[in-house]
């Protein structure tokens, strides 16, 4: 997950429902939603360098950044992440795959068609197969395999250790048709997103056992189906090689191999510049570097007139090199600006591709427990929010359009798309106040005073300003300090921890990689606001209490590498609800307990993570929206709703929505949905992640991809002499 991130489907990117109290603020349905009319496109195209197969060579390596080498080959396992989805899109069969709106495409390199050729008194499903696609063991594509995916999957045999089964539980029976080109799926019951099922398709070496489903394809897959094989999996050299496939009966693959390397995000820039990877995804301050060198400016270090050794002390701080005044630390210090400059040189062959991800970043509200648990609260917490202001403080300084998401289980440019959050209602302080008054939180009642604390959350406490008051740390370190009317920061004042902390001045971060996927990392961040933007104007309100307690809610983030934009993010959203009396504790946790320990556990009021967007929000979006269900042993099953914040009508709105094969109808039950959990408050989506790519100048069709599926067989090196059209701006 990046506590912002994206994959394509696996077990957590599913989504589900959010809670709404008896006696709620009832809604029309349809607050703010577009005519099914309209023309809906997304904010920003994709960014790959789009030319002919004819420009390009043949042969070649891509080596591609990934976050880590995968834990395992099967997408259908729990620890699936980003990097087994992409192996699995280059070797193995997918029935459909994402256009550039988001949208299911028959992949014909598979499919003649599928379609649905019956509804009554069962649903079935026709799927006519390309005669020439054949796994590379020569056997043919067909039913058997079809067959043995859905038995693995179906859920009705638990010694497939699956992540997820939803589809495959509706199957009654898979069925060779008339001839073994053709395979009839039949439905128990209807299911609309049948399209989102044998995508990816496995080989029935790999389903037809639960020896062969759980230990078989983790570190291989001897039998593939796609324009890359698989060579090797290299966990000591953190590489995973792909080679072109002799038996691809499509349009041959332009590249000899690809080669995923893992390389951590805060040093993807200098991999770039020492040959070590061509395509990496980017925080924003990598992105920066390269902007930098592309405009002939090696580094901010340069300019006119002598630098001086202030500047090059905090440029080394910044860049995380220990020196002092000594002369081993002199020479230190001139060997890393050296170095530094170096790669600026060689980083003048690179581009910056930028998209926006198919993913958003939320404000979650757990209304499991304390104040949160009254819906009024979560209400009056979004009401303070201005999430255009979020949107302007992340995407602006990137050049990308500032536009506030406005639902929850689509983005622009996808078919269920509409702006929703009028159900909520905009921001509006007054009416905030008025929601906090109402749920019994008065200004003015005994409050005990609130002590400055170096309490650490985990095993290390965050730093200390010349003010003795607690600052949230730079990376890795766990600390907390209290945002309130007592400890608050001078939004037109710059300092280094001032819009996340970026001491170098750049512009962006990488803050934004906690996705909620798995638990895993990756995924690019956000940016900070650009130097001198105005705070918010209101004046704080007092602080509120009801019941001898005050209203302090305890907001949870992580302190690695890259989360910069999320504490941007967080303090901005914090100086926003004390002005209506809501005091915040920020508290940052190391990156490898966050998700497992903090959100998925529910120890957290308020919290910033991603969640992808899908195809197919009738499945995949419930999980995540689901109304918490208990447990014969006292638990409480949240499925993958971290807010545990549902209602019994969101889930029946999902559960019509899947059923029905009326697209139309369909699409309005999930705007309906939506309404639903905007009104709930229970999370609350404030921008689409950005999506920042590096890429070797002459790598074409490439890059940052948006929502579409990465067409493997087209990407690779331009020949000599050729030249590529301009990308359209953003």
């Amino acid at each position: 997950m990046s506590h912002d991130g994206v994959g394509s489907r696996p077990s957590a990117v599913m989504r589900g429902a959010f809670f709404l109290t008896a006696g709620a603020l009832v809604v029309p349905f349809l607050a703010g939603c577009s005519s099914d009319g309209e023309v809906n496109k997304p904010l920003v195209g994709q960014d790959v360098a789009p030319v002919g197969r004819a420009l390009v060579a043949d042969g070649g390596t891509l080596k591609w950044a990934v976050d880590a080498v995968p834990e395992t080959l099967n997408t259908f396992q729990a620890d699936a992440d980003t990097g087994t989805t992409r192996i699995a899109q280059a070797v193995l069969p997918s029935m459909f795959r994402l256009d550039a709106d988001g949208r299911p495409v028959p992949n014909p390199a598979y499919l003649e068609s599928a379609k649905v050729i019956e509804t009554e008194p069962r649903q079935v499903v026709q799927y006519k197969l390309n005669q020439q696609a054949v796994w590379s063991d020569g056997r043919e594509i067909g039913a058997a395999d079809f067959l043995a995916q859905w038995r693995a999957l179906s859920g009705k045999n638990s010694a497939f250790w699956t992540a997820r089964n939803a589809g495959y539980d509706r199957i009654e029976k898979i069925e060779r048709g008339a001839n073994d080109l053709q395979v009839r799926v039949t439905f128990s019951r209807p299911y609309a997103d049948w399209k989102s099922l044998f995508s990816p398709l496995y080989p029935k070496d790999v389903m037809g056992s639960p020896e062969a489903f759980n230990d078989g394809a983790r570190r291989k897959l001897k039998v593939t189906a796609g324009p890359f094989a698989l060579g090797k999996v290299d966990t000591a050299a953190k590489d995973v090689v792909l080679t072109r496939n002799p038996r691809w009966w499509g349009q041959p693959a332009k590249l000899s191999q690809i080669e995923l390397h893992a390389v951590p995000r805060d040093q993807r820039a200098a991999a770039l510049a020492d040959g070590s990877v061509d395509l990496a995804d980017l925080d924003p301050s990598e992105a920066q570097r390269i902007g930098l060198a592309a405009q002939g400016a090696a580094s901010p270090l340069q300019g006119s007139g002598k630098t001086s050794v202030k500047k090059l002390r905090s440029w080394a701080l910044a860049h995380g090199i220990d020196s002092d005044e000594s002369e081993d630390g002199q020479k230190k210090l001139r060997k890393a600006v050296a170095k530094y400059l170096d790669e600026q040189q060689a980083l003048r062959d690179f581009d910056v591709r930028k998209s926006l991800e198919p993913a958003y970043t939320q404000l979650a509200l757990n209304g499991s427990e304390g104040p949160l648990s009254d819906e009024r609260v979560r209400r009056a917490v979004a009401r303070a929010l201005n999430r255009k202001e979020l949107a302007r403080l992340v995407l602006t300084p990137l050049g990308l359009p500032a536009v506030p998401v406005g639902s929850h289980l689509a983005l622009a440019g996808q078919a269920d798309y509409a702006d929703s959050s009028g159900a909520l209602g905009e921001e509006d302080t007054k009416e905030a106040s008025a929601l906090l008054g109402d749920a019994g939180w008065v200004a003015g009642g005994p409050v005990k005073e609130h002590k400055k604390t170096g309490k650490a959350a985990g095993p290390e406490s965050g730093k200390k300003d010349k003010g003795d008051k607690q600052q949230p740390s730079d990376g890795g370190k766990d600390g907390q300090y209290i945002v309130g009317e007592d400890n608050k920061t001078d939004d037109n004042k710059t300092d280094d921890n001032k819009d996340g902390g970026n001491k170098n001045g750049s512009p962006g971060d990488g803050g934004d990689r906690h996705l909620a996927q798995e638990g895993r990392h990756g995924g690019a961040p956000g940016a900070y606001a650009p130097r001198g933007t105005a705070a918010p104007a209101a004046a704080p309100a007092g602080p509120l209490a009801k019941d001898g307690k005050p209203l302090l809610l305890r907001f949870v983030l992580p302190s690695g590498p890259g989360s910069e934009t999320l504490s941007a993010v967080a303090e901005r959203i914090s100086a926003m609800l004390d002005r209506v009396g809501i005091r915040t504790t920020i508290t940052k946790v190391s990156d490898e307990s966050y998700f497992k320990d903090h959100i998925a556990s529910g120890d957290y009021d308020l919290a910033l993570y991603s969640w992808p967007s899908s195809a197919f929000p009738a499945t995949d979006a419930r999980p995540i929206y689901a109304k918490p269900v208990p447990s014969a042993d006292g638990s409480v099953n949240v499925e993958q709703n971290y807010t545990r914040v549902g209602t019994d009508q969101v889930d029946q709105l999902f559960d019509e929505a899947a059923a029905t094969l009326d697209e139309g109808e369909a699409r309005s039950l999930i705007r309906k949905a939506d309404s639903r959990i905007w009104a709930a408050a229970g999370s609350i989506p404030l921008y689409q992640r950005p999506q920042l790519v590096g890429v070797k100048r002459n790598l074409v069709n490439a890059g940052a991809f948006g929502f579409q599926t990465p067409v493997y067989e087209d990407m690779g090196f331009l020949k000599q002499g050729a030249k590529v059209a301009a990308s359209p701006k953003a």
